[in-house]
């Protein structure tokens, strides 16, 4: 286990717990809504994006637990992008880390109002942050510009050429912007500075595409168990990937490139390590 995967488990304890407490129990009515909403939210993951908050926040100077609430509202608002991507209608995908997805096990409507009571339950969360501002950055950030309009761009797309131009909007709509603001949330909370900020974005975006390609490589090298959902999906839906424009190998060397750029962008004179060992992470999931 490396030095992030170590980062990474010791931080999925708390926010499993802050989740669990924040999250409705599933006796409490709409009992059905609930469950649906706590089976996606607990059916696994490795909670990067709650943890890039926290990291940047203590980065940034940030020392109490009010980071928690917003932390597990980025998760919230991934969570429920999962669900909605993989619905019939878009992706129609039947496993999600290992586990049959919301629709296969709640049927498609109860799937959509859990990924809808998620959505609002992760601002409700953010607003008790008490920050306008990062309320503003994380809707930006999910909307036409960011997670959903990447989403759309990436429907338009399948059965098309793909460009590099074309998989780079697609990219850095669909994941980096949430990584991204995931970082800037956890900065905000602790009132980094202009160029703080400025650095923290900039390692994001480039950490987020690199995430991306290397998610588009494990489609096609990664065995199913290791994926937790079926490989191949991408090629057969004709999705826009890196692979498709460059091939693997070429992908491999973008993304290492992207995760050198993101390492760079850190501002010298401060404990930039838990980033650094995150980018490596990110990359050694590429073999």
């Amino acid at each position: 286990m490396n030095d992030a995967e170590k980062i990474l488990k010791t931080e999925a304890k708390p926010i499993n717990e802050w989740l669990d407490r924040l999250l409705p129990g599933e006796d409490t009515p709409p009992k059905q809504l609930h469950k649906a909403m706590r089976y996606s939210v607990f059916a696994g993951g490795k909670r990067l994006r709650p943890a890039l908050a926290i990291l940047a926040y203590r980065w940034a100077g940030g020392k109490k637990e009010a980071i928690y609430p917003p932390a597990c509202a980025l998760e919230l608002i991934h969570t429920y992008s999962l669900i909605h991507d993989d619905l019939p209608s878009m992706d129609n995908d039947e496993l999600r880390r290992g586990k049959p997805t919301s629709h296969v096990v709640f049927g498609e409507a109860m799937a959509i109002l859990a990924g809808d009571a998620l959505h609002a339950l992760a601002f409700e969360l953010l607003a008790m942050g008490g920050k306008i501002g990062i309320i503003s950055d994380v809707a930006r950030a999910i909307g036409t510009g960011g997670l959903v309009g990447g989403q759309v761009f990436d429907m338009e797309a399948e059965g098309i050429a793909p460009t590099p131009e074309i998989v780079e909007r697609i990219h850095l709509g669909k994941t980096a912007a949430l990584l991204t603001v995931s970082l800037r949330v956890g900065a905000s909370m602790a009132d980094a500075n202009a160029d703080e900020l400025e650095a923290i974005t900039l390692y994001g975006l480039k950490m987020g595409l690199a995430f991306q390609i290397i998610d588009d490589i494990l489609d096609i090298t990664a065995d199913e168990s290791r994926l937790g959902k079926p490989i191949g999906s991408d090629e057969e839906r004709n999705k826009a990937t890196y692979p498709a424009v460059f091939g693997v190998e070429k992908s491999r060397t973008m993304a290492e490139e992207l995760l050198a750029g993101a390492k760079s962008a850190l501002p010298e004179g401060k404990d930039n390590s838990a980033f650094i060992s995150m980018a490596d992470f990110i990359f050694k999931r590429a073999y």
